[in-house]
């Protein structure tokens, strides 16, 4: 119920016509590892939990590569609008 009403205002905000494209799915990953990173300032030994973060990074990693060889512009407007990466000064 709550994911879709998330979805559905991501599509809206974003105007993606597809929840299966590469933006979506980072942004989803994005927003997933959010949450994750604020329930581990409650529960730090949660370790499964910790596992599945390092899933979810990875795959986000892998995504954000493929987007980057794929198409620059939309690798680093997502990039920027996410506020992801730290843009390098100098």
């Amino acid at each position: 119920m709550v994911k879709r009403g998330f979805v559905s205002i991501l599509l809206q905000e974003e105007n993606l016509e597809n929840k299966g494209s590469v933006e979506f799915q980072i942004m989803n990953f994005t927003n997933k590892i959010r949450k994750l990173t604020s329930h581990f300032e409650l529960h730090k030994k949660d370790y499964l939990s910790q596992r599945g973060l390092r899933k979810i990074l990875g795959k986000r990693q892998r995504l954000l590569a493929y987007l980057s060889k794929k198409n620059r512009i939309r690798y680093t407007e997502l990039i920027n609008h996410l506020n992801i990466r730290e843009t390098k000064a100098g």
